[in-house]
């Protein structure tokens, strides 16, 4: 194909908003919710620089749809502080303030990543660290959302005893967005572990009150109950596969659906 007619098939790029020409994407501002594991390798540790490369490119490419999207991250790839406590080392609120440190390293690394790509973020932060983020202010965070910039959410809600699962739930709540996009390694919701039960079922749509009853691993009960009383749809989907985050932000029907009915 001559170079000029397979330039004229390309999408094209609005240049200063860095959205795609064609059909307007199914949601117009989400939240992702994406764990520590997405910056490593299974059963690793830190960030691996091929999966952070990995993660912000699909953001960037979610993003070029023209949906605002914030990022609440995770940190157990840097530190699990829950464990910490369990074992009776440290104490629960300090451990867990330490894992919020781990989730500000990740939010650090995933704005340079995504600056390196092109796109314009900002992280900002539920603890105060002026020198490397903004507090979260949620005017700001929208004003900055309605630029076209991604906004990393690091340091969770800045409370001890709550879940970045709970953080990502409120932030979606405060933001007023659409939908909740849980980032998972499995490709939605399962009436048991599929790795463990193969005659698991997966489920394509689900109910909170149901989730909540059978008690399913989606999210944790605070998180699934905000989400339930704002009636802020989560759906639980596979990161794992290329332009998945696209295809969810432009309705396509993949993974598990959580809503009200």
């Amino acid at each position: 194909m001559p170079l000029k007619e397979a330039a004229r098939k390309m999408p094209s790029t609005n240049k200063k908003s860095g959205t795609q020409a064609g059909p307007a994407p199914k949601y117009k501002r989400v939240l992702l919710k994406l764990s520590g594991e997405s910056f490593c390798k299974p059963g690793g540790f830190g960030i691996n620089p091929d999966e952070l490369a990995s993660i912000a490119s699909e953001i960037r490419d979610a993003a070029a749809l023209g949906s605002q999207i914030a990022v609440v991250v995770g940190g157990g790839n840097i530190i699990r502080g829950a464990q910490l406590a369990e074992a009776g080392h440290i104490h629960q609120a300090t451990a867990d303030h330490m894992g919020m440190l781990g989730t500000v390293i990740n939010a650090l690394a995933l704005k340079e990543k995504l600056k390196d790509l092109g796109r314009e973020c900002r992280v900002m932060s539920a603890i105060e660290i002026r020198a490397v983020a903004e507090p979260f202010i949620r005017g700001r965070a929208l004003r900055h959302m309605e630029k076209g910039r991604v906004v990393i959410l690091a340091a969770g809600t800045g409370n001890p005893f709550f879940t970045t699962d709970t953080c990502a739930a409120l932030r979606a709540t405060e933001l007023e967005c659409e939908i909740l996009l849980k980032a998972t390694k499995v490709d939605g919701v399962y009436t048991a572990d599929p790795k463990k039960d193969p005659t698991a079922k997966r489920f394509d749509t689900l109910s909170f009150a149901d989730a909540l009853a059978r008690k399913l691993k989606i999210m944790d009960m605070t998180a699934l109950a905000m989400c339930q009383e704002h009636e802020i749809p989560v759906l639980v989907f596979d990161f794992n596969r290329p332009g998945n985050i696209a295809r969810v932000i432009r309705g396509e029907s993949i993974g598990t659906l959580v809503t009200v009915r």
